[in-house]
């Protein structure tokens, strides 16, 4: 991974809060783990307070959206973490091994460095279903050509794993990808847009972007279309978009 986010990360903090549901499920399977390492931290979200925490991340621009805490915060990568063996007593790495430029280097970095679990949040690619997908099949392109690998290589690359489904909520503060898929208006919003990696990646490969695209979005809105064929959705407070969580076992 290249530290991109020192390009397109300069709102991250306002629009990636960690949602507190979100935050339960990844703080339980850190378990009883005094010592904690945040791989691809970013600006922190998801960093327990009641532990020593470790982060590292390769953009200077999101590790300055910190705030300030007693968190040891340093610029690095994943597929090189510069700590000895057994270092942690866990690592995580929150919606971030897509954008590692090797997963399984990065993988096994972080089983060296961890004495207990390794917690991973991240999406099944073979997951679909989601009413975005209809409008901006390439982001779902770019991800699995990004490197988002389907969930049986994390069994692969790091030994017994469980996966957990994680429901995204319909008023998800966090606004990764799916975060808004019951407030489909937030994603015509560019300031909303520039804090997903994936809008920003297939805005800039595609010969087009992804303007067609969001004016359909726009338009169907407008119609009444969008309502028409999801609509339903309005009534579901959570929503299974294929983000899982996935914890390796103890050495």
């Amino acid at each position: 991974m290249d530290a991109k986010y020192d390009t397109i990360g300069i709102n991250y903090s306002d629009f990636r809060k960690p949602d507190s549901r979100i935050e339960n499920s990844i703080w339980k399977a850190l378990g009883s783990a005094g010592t904690v390492l945040n791989v691809g931290a970013g600006t922190g979200s998801y960093e327990p307070h009641d532990r020593c925490v470790t982060a590292i991340d390769p953009s200077a621009e999101m590790i300055s959206q910190r705030k300030p805490g007693k968190t040891k915060v340093m610029q690095g990568y994943a597929e090189n973490l510069p700590f000895d063996d057994d270092h942690f007593d866990a690592s995580m790495a929150i919606l971030t091994v897509h954008h590692w430029s090797d997963l399984s280097k990065g993988l096994s970095e972080m089983r060296r460095v961890s004495k207990g679990p390794v917690i991973i949040l991240t999406h099944d690619p073979s997951k679909g279903g989601f009413w975005l997908d209809d409008y901006l099949p390439q982001c779902v392109a770019l991800n699995i050509e990004k490197g988002l690998p389907p969930l049986s290589a994390y069994e692969k690359l790091m030994g017994p794993v469980s996966v957990d489904v994680v429901p995204v909520p319909h008023d998800c503060s966090d606004g990764f990808f799916g975060a808004y898929w019951r407030r489909p208006v937030a994603y015509l919003d560019p300031s909303v847009r520039k804090a997903i990696s994936c809008f920003w990646s297939a805005d800039n490969v595609e010969m087009d972007g992804i303007k067609p695209a969001l004016e359909k979005l726009d338009e169907d809105l407008k119609s009444g279309v969008w309502e028409k064929k999801y609509g339903y959705l309005l009534d579901y407070d959570t929503l299974d978009l294929g983000y899982r969580l996935i914890t390796s076992c103890k050495k």
